[in-house]
């Protein structure tokens, strides 16, 4: 029997790395493919790359910013997509405070300042008591160095030019997992619980001691979630 076909979208500064537990504890029951976004210069143009290599129909789970392209492949060829996993991600569109934000790391890294992810950023993206883990923390610092300076101000541009998504959530009929680190500070556990009520087949899962990166954070806990959803 064939196995189904899983897409995994990575986020910002992430490559396939990030989902390297899944993709490994899945294979059982998936054939995982895991395209790399950070080439592309928009959310539509991370979206037709994903189209042109994945079969014909899939699964579809996206991180973070994987998330924000996982929406705009639904508004592009829904009918492709067979279930869909919401991990750490948002479907509103960025607080004026977080586009300052974001315009002001693309300005830095311009100047030639991008160092990748800062150690002094890690405790707003991980769970306190992973600051130390190398498991988690080598992974995100050496991502982001492969992807560097200027894969980091595409990414960030084409999340600043990304539409507003939540009035896509109620077209969504597929079986749906949204998954949330508990202290998520980046895309926060009021953001999943809103993308859950608003999406009809959806099921929220709270993991817990867990920020932002969760499937380098609690990696177990998120194959778990995604196996069950695969066997829905």
């Amino acid at each position: 029997m064939t196995r189904p076909s899983l897409v995994l979208l990575p986020g910002l500064l992430n490559t396939r790395r990030v989902f390297e537990h899944q993709a490994g504890a899945l294979q059982d029951i998936a054939e995982v493919a895991i395209p790399e976004l950070w080439h592309h210069e928009t959310i539509a143009d991370m979206a037709e790359a994903v189209l042109a290599t994945a079969p014909p129909t899939f699964a579809l789970g996206g991180f973070s910013m994987g998330g924000y392209v996982a929406f705009e492949l639904l508004r592009r060829a829904p009918e492709r997509i067979e279930r869909l996993a919401l991990i750490d991600t948002q479907a509103a569109p960025d607080s004026p405070e977080t586009r300052t934000r974001r315009q002001a790391f693309i300005e830095q890294t311009k100047l030639g300042r991008f160092h990748g992810v800062h150690p002094t950023l890690l405790p707003q993206i991980i769970h306190p008591s992973r600051l130390k883990d190398s498991a988690v923390v080598q992974p995100i610092l050496e991502m982001a160095q492969e992807i560097g300076g200027d894969g980091f101000v595409r990414e960030q541009r084409a999340i600043l030019g990304r539409p507003d998504s939540r009035p896509l959530l109620v077209e969504i009929d597929v079986p749906t997992v949204v998954m949330v680190g508990r202290q998520d500070l980046a895309t926060p556990l009021p953001r999943a619980q809103e993308m859950a009520a608003d999406i009809a087949n959806a099921q929220l899962v709270v993991l817990e001691e867990c920020g932002h990166v969760s499937p380098l954070e609690r990696p177990a806990e998120v194959t778990a979630g995604l196996r069950r959803w695969m066997r829905q």
